[in-house]
């Protein structure tokens, strides 16, 4: 990671366009305060899901949020949201808005911009760098508390990516408590390691489901393997969300879980990950404001 800095380094001494486009994202993540990368070893775990419903949790916290989904070959926030072909915000000077859900939370997706909702995204690794580097670049944010940014599964281009423009980034790991995706879960922490990117925490989906009939707690993808894990791992534990058929229903019909069932035992958990979010971020904030004094 040092040499890649100091490559970084060079390449903008060589090239002035890349210099002034570093300057200005830098001026533009001032006035975002976290920024925190959802991610997950492997896909199919809800990780769109937990970013969305912590993006809106937050924002029912009177928080100011921003949304930005870089998972450039499944776009599924815009579904999720009930926004798909949102209207980009078009401003005198050129600039290009986020898409407004509501009056604290903004998004932005890659699925706007293609000419058809079933457009493929056929691109090679340095064009989605660059992708990713115009959604910040170009996207007029404003002031937020939280940027969460939705990242494709794995530890590919997308997070490196955004672990290289977004040097004061956390991440959020989303895993299931199944023994195959753990072992993805792993890989995803050695990779914030490596980037130097401080982990906030594991939150564990599809936790035990609450049976409809008899009230009871049924194990279908097992319970409990993400807190284990974070506690092996020394890293903190956000919470657990459990399987609930409504999640799916609410998704598709881009309603998200925790706006549309308030008071469900399903959004009282995702309640819990977004206060526990809260926290960390504020602890992280108070220690690297020790540590700068």
């Amino acid at each position: 990671m040092v040499s890649e800095k100091r490559g970084k380094k060079e390449e903008l001494k060589s090239n002035p366009v890349l210099k002034e486009q570093e300057e200005k994202i830098e001026k533009k993540l001032e006035d975002i305060e976290h920024k925190i990368m959802v991610m997950s070893g492997k896909g199919g775990v809800g990780k769109s899901t937990v970013s969305i419903n912590l993006a809106i949790g937050l924002s029912l916290e009177n928080f100011y949020v921003g949304l930005l989904d870089v998972d450039l070959h499944g776009p599924n926030v815009p579904k999720m949201l009930g926004v798909e072909r949102g209207e980009l915000q078009r401003r005198p000077d050129g600039t290009v808005g986020p898409v407004y859900y509501s009056p604290n939370l903004k998004f932005m997706s890659v699925e706007p911009l293609l000419p058809e909702k079933d457009s493929a995204v056929m691109w090679r690794g340095p064009l989605k760098m660059s992708a990713i580097r115009q959604f910040i670049y170009d996207i007029e944010w404003g002031k937020l508390d939280y940027l969460v940014i939705d990242a494709p599964p794995g530890t590919g281009d997308e997070p490196m990516t955004i672990a290289q423009t977004i040097p004061d980034a956390v991440a959020v790991v989303v895993t299931t408590p199944q023994e195959v995706s753990l072992l993805d879960v792993r890989k995803s922490i050695s990779f914030c390691k490596q980037v130097n990117m401080p982990i906030l925490g594991i939150v564990e989906n599809m936790s035990g489901m609450l049976c409809p009939h008899c009230g009871k707690t049924i194990d279908v993808f097992k319970r409990g393997g993400g807190a284990k894990l974070a506690e092996e791992l020394g890293v903190p534990f956000l919470g657990r969300i459990p399987v609930d058929p409504r999640i799916v229903t609410t998704g598709d019909a881009g309603k998200p879980m925790i706006a549309t069932y308030p008071n469900s035992q399903t959004a009282e958990a995702f309640e819990s990950v977004v206060r526990n979010v809260i926290n960390a971020t504020q602890q992280l904030k108070a220690r690297m404001e020790e540590g700068g004094e």
